[in-house]
């Protein structure tokens, strides 16, 4: 099929609609006709910016970290702790900007070379500490996938803050498990104060890195 472009239709336009989309009606019902229809086009015309809808993703999470990253900065001198920790609380923040914002994060591939300011700075960081290039990757890596692994669970229960699924109360699972104490109360620890379980996991990770590779 052989569409013409739309004049008044962007890239940009495309993804801002695709973000605000998302956050009505989560990553499973974004498509790429429902896009459409709320840019008043066909949906053949998006296929001049996006091939399909991993394209899509891919920008959308491109710009979800442009988002993240405008105006950030660390103070100069900071340990590599210090940059793990504000990274990945940034990180965590702008996923939790939008309904299943880890899952459209989660695979990406960023369009744009906006991150490798933030990744040189970081393994630069680290690589001056001491570490390895290697270990160096590995470390940031690590964290990384406990931030978005850890927010992706979460979103499963809260997709947005203050809002939260049907299955999860903590009381009535305890009911339920009753008969394995430990399992039960464990609940209460899993499934709510996330701010807090983030915290703790996020320097668990941290001091586990300075354990494996001995450097403070």
């Amino acid at each position: 099929m052989v569409t013409q472009r739309s004049p008044k239709l962007d890239k940009k336009q495309v993804v801002e609609t695709a973000l605000r989309l998302l956050n009505e009606v989560g990553l499973d019902g974004l498509t790429l006709r429902a896009i459409a229809k709320e840019l008043n086009v066909q949906a053949p015309a998006l296929y001049w910016h996006f091939k399909n809808k991993q394209a899509l993703l891919d920008e959308m999470a491109t710009e979800m970290y442009r988002r993240m990253t405008e105006g950030a900065h660390l103070a100069p001198g900071a340990s590599w702790q210090e940059r793990l920790l504000d990274a990945n609380r940034a990180l965590r923040t702008a996923l939790l900007g939008y309904r299943d914002g880890a899952k459209v994060f989660s695979g990406s591939r960023f369009t744009g070379t906006e991150h490798a300011v933030q990744m040189e700075a970081s393994l630069r960081s680290l690589v001056g500490a001491g570490f390895e290039l290697p270990q160096a990757v590995r470390a940031t890596s690590t964290a990384y996938f406990f931030t978005l692994g850890y927010v992706t669970e979460e979103q499963g229960v809260e997709p947005l803050p203050g809002e939260r699924r049907e299955g999860y109360d903590v009381e009535e699972r305890a009911a339920r498990m009753a008969d394995f104490p430990l399992a039960a109360a464990a609940g209460a620890e899993i499934f709510q104060n996330y701010e807090e379980g983030f915290e703790e996991g996020l320097r668990l990770v941290i001091t586990g890195i300075e354990a494996r590779y001995g450097i403070k």
